[in-house]
């Protein structure tokens, strides 16, 4: 496969098959080498994210809806009609023309006419009619969603956090100093202040097949996301909870800041994350831990001189890194995990010893499940930070 036929492949699976972008591409995109396989990356996180700008080219433009084409015609289409309005590496005219082979390998001689008429007046429009439109429109999202951040931020701002998560995520990860104090991975990093373990690579490598990961010197971890466990502060010989554990990132940075001495104490209610879990601490070195398979809202045992709670939340401030999240939240599940939140929030304070201290952390851009569950917290954002949506609190006394 190449590049572009791997992007048609994930996101036919994403919208006719209900797959996750970014699970599915590292098995479609196994084979390619590292340039088609950044490439293919773009195209198909691109051709997600701006899934409702193009979709409603295709109908408006073209007078063709796209709830009515042939599937494959309607993936291809997808993944080409993106590249048109999108991408600066290919002419408009060599994308056209590359989309049309593209359909004819995987819907069929028959429809190349139609994709390339398609297409034709989608390049003809360009990016001109695409600076037109309204916002959730211009930057393909739910109205919802531009509603929300609207609201809290202003027009202006609220447009460059769209645009910023419709850009690649910062690549980041944790050195861990359970294992190594530093680490190298041929490229030149940059470092954080605020998280002396963070490293922003500021060149691509393939983290996931580096040996580096293999071994657990390092973990992809954001800038965003390493500052909940050092708001915590956790000291060696402490006692500390994970309300909410898996898939373990957070649980590996406490276990070393504590040093390895004390207990940390990771909650996790469904068994096979659980397991995978375990494996991960395991793979860190982490001896101080102890896996704990419970519902955290019935997770009893108390008298922790730390807890994290880092709660589902609605997600919005890491949908640069899951491209197809924002088509699956709705405004009623995030005033249903805001909710949940707050039954969390109440729940864990009953678990703080004398004089502990408990930091909320959510990966989100939404009032309700920021300031307005907790007060006075921190508020990263992707286009003012460059990393993840995060907001980190002190909840202790709240």
């Amino acid at each position: 496969m190449n590049a572009r036929r791997v992007a048609y492949e994930v996101v036919r699976r994403t919208f006719e098959e209900g797959a996750y972008a970014d699970r599915a591409f590292p098995s479609v995109a196994r084979r390619l080498d590292a340039r088609d396989r950044r490439q293919a990356m773009r195209l198909t996180f691109g051709a997600v994210q701006r899934v409702r700008t193009v979709d409603h080219a295709m109908e408006t433009l073209a007078g063709r809806s796209p709830g009515k084409l042939q599937p494959q015609l309607r993936s291809a289409l997808r993944v080409s009609g993106y590249e048109v309005l999108f991408s600066d590496g290919v002419p408009a005219r060599a994308a056209v023309s590359e989309g049309v082979e593209l359909a004819r390998a995987v819907a069929g001689e028959r429809t190349s006419g139609l994709a390339n008429a398609v297409l034709r007046r989608i390049a003809e429009a360009g990016g001109d009619w695409v600076a037109g439109l309204p916002p959730a429109l211009r930057h393909s999202y739910p109205d919802w969603v531009m509603d929300e951040w609207t609201a809290m931020l202003g027009q202006g701002a609220a447009g460059e956090l769209a645009e910023a998560q419709n850009e690649p995520p910062e690549l980041c990860v944790r050195v861990n100093t359970l294992k190594a104090e530093e680490v190298d991975l041929g490229v030149p990093v940059r470092l954080d202040p605020d998280v002396p373990e963070a490293r922003v690579l500021e060149a691509q490598v393939d983290v996931g097949a580096s040996r580096e990961l293999s071994e657990g010197l390092i973990w992809p971890q954001s800038r965003a996301s390493m500052l909940p466990a050092r708001l915590l502060a956790p000291e060696p010989g402490m006692r500390v909870l994970d309300l909410c554990a898996a898939p373990g990132g957070k649980s590996g940075q406490l276990a070393a800041l504590m040093e390895n001495r004390g207990e940390l104490v990771c909650v996790e209610r469904h068994p096979g994350r659980a397991k995978a879990l375990r494996a991960t601490l395991e793979l860190f070195g982490a001896s101080c831990v102890r896996v704990e398979v419970a519902d955290a809202l019935e997770f009893a045992d108390g008298g922790f001189d730390r807890i994290l709670l880092d709660p589902p939340c609605s997600g919005l401030g890491v949908l640069a890194g899951r491209p197809d999240a924002r088509w699956r939240r709705s405004l009623e599940g995030a005033e249903e995990v805001a909710a949940l939140q707050r039954r969390m929030l109440d729940h864990a304070r009953g678990l703080l010893a004398p004089g502990g201290r408990l930091v909320y952390s959510v990966c989100t851009v939404r009032r309700d499940e920021c300031e307005g569950a907790v007060a006075g917290g921190r508020q990263t954002l992707p286009h003012v930070d460059g990393t993840d949506g995060f907001y980190i609190a002190d909840a202790t006394g709240v």
